[in-house]
């Protein structure tokens, strides 16, 4: 397993940080990761912060973290301090609020799959894709109110969101004071592309059969 989140107290506030891939091993027949993960989270009480700082990864892994922070009994804050994009976004869509640093960017877009095999694997992939969508406008819709139609359109034409823009649109609701962001970084479309595909092409831990059921959101 390996670990893209940690718990810490800020001023006597319970803090979850996510920070890098969602889940670079895959969730998916994973029982261990997602049961850890809830019980540290289980055992907070009270509003917890949430630092977001991910260009995205896994669809799975980012909707039960997504369902789990909505499940909590109290107030989640998500606070975005460089990026939350892909599936990033989803997760985000879980706060009671969501603010994000002045620098900070969203990006929301169609979901991606890796897959291989004859005209009929192809076209279940297809539809894979097509209800993962479907689900991913459900967080979307939940939180910003906008027609499901318009959600399809900003994701069909991979919509980048300053601060200002998120909040226009629903998927933020403010803007961050400088002085309490304390990391901010940025992130290359480009270079989150070539080091997440790469790092799948490359790692013998994914076998084609893995990569043809894993569902991806990350920039492309």
């Amino acid at each position: 397993m390996k670990r893209f989140w940690n718990w810490s107290s800020e001023n006597d506030t319970p803090t979850l940080t996510i920070n890098g891939t969602i889940a670079p091993d895959s969730w998916i027949d994973d029982e261990v990761s997602p049961k850890i993960f809830q019980n540290e989270l289980n055992q907070n009480h009270g509003p917890i912060d949430v630092w977001l700082n991910s260009p995205g990864g896994d669809c799975v892994a980012a909707s039960q973290i997504y369902t789990m922070l909505m499940s909590y009994p109290d107030d989640v804050n998500i606070k975005i301090a460089g990026i939350a994009a892909s599936a990033a976004s989803v997760i985000a869509m879980a706060g009671t609020k969501v603010l994000m640093a002045p620098t900070a960017l969203m990006m929301i877009h169609n979901p991606l799959t890796i897959a291989a095999g004859n005209r009929s694997d192809m076209a279940k992939a297809i539809q894979q894709l097509d209800e993962t969508k479907e689900s991913i406008i459900n967080a979307y819709e939940i939180k910003t109110g906008l027609p499901r139609g318009k959600i399809a359109a900003l994701m069909d034409e991979q919509t980048w969101m300053n601060p200002n823009k998120a909040i226009e649109l629903g998927f933020a609701d403010e803007v961050l004071n400088a002085e309490s962001v304390s990391n901010s970084y940025t992130y290359s479309e480009r270079q989150v592309n070539l080091q997440i595909l790469n790092k799948l092409q490359s790692n013998n831990h994914y076998p084609i059969e893995s990569l043809k059921r894993r569902l991806f959101l990350l920039p492309h």
